[in-house]
């Protein structure tokens, strides 16, 4: 349906994920399998949703999994600011983080609305 390297929500959604990695390498070994897990997952969830989300045959389709992307956005946030909250995570790590995140959910959001109104129309 769509030419995913093309895509800049999924563009940004690997940029995030890039950054969650980058992030997470500092975390304490004890949050290997806590909180380090939780946010990789949740980011790369993030563009997998978008993926599959181009590659269904239907607008209706692609716009049920960009709502299952922004809600791992929210997902990943929340373990971005527990971290923080912690002190596990930098106040300038997490400030590029939720910054990314919001600007992605910003573009999912504008991204549904491009599909609601030239795919969905009633």
């Amino acid at each position: 349906m769509h030419n995913l390297k093309e895509l800049k929500i999924w563009q940004k959604a690997i940029d995030i994920t890039k950054s969650i990695y980058n992030v997470t390498k500092k975390f304490p070994s004890e949050e290997k399998f806590g909180l380090v897990s939780q946010m990789r997952r949740a980011a790369v969830s993030i563009s997998s949703n978008i993926a599959e989300g181009a590659g269904r045959n239907s607008p209706k389709e692609f716009l049920q999994f960009i709502s299952i992307a922004n809600g791992s956005c929210y997902e990943l946030f929340t373990q971005s600011y527990i971290s923080y909250e912690l002190e596990i995570i930098k106040k300038n790590d997490f400030d590029v983080v939720s910054d990314e995140i919001k600007q992605l959910q910003n573009m999912l959001f504008a991204f549904s609305e491009h599909l609601k109104s030239n795919y969905l129309k009633s």
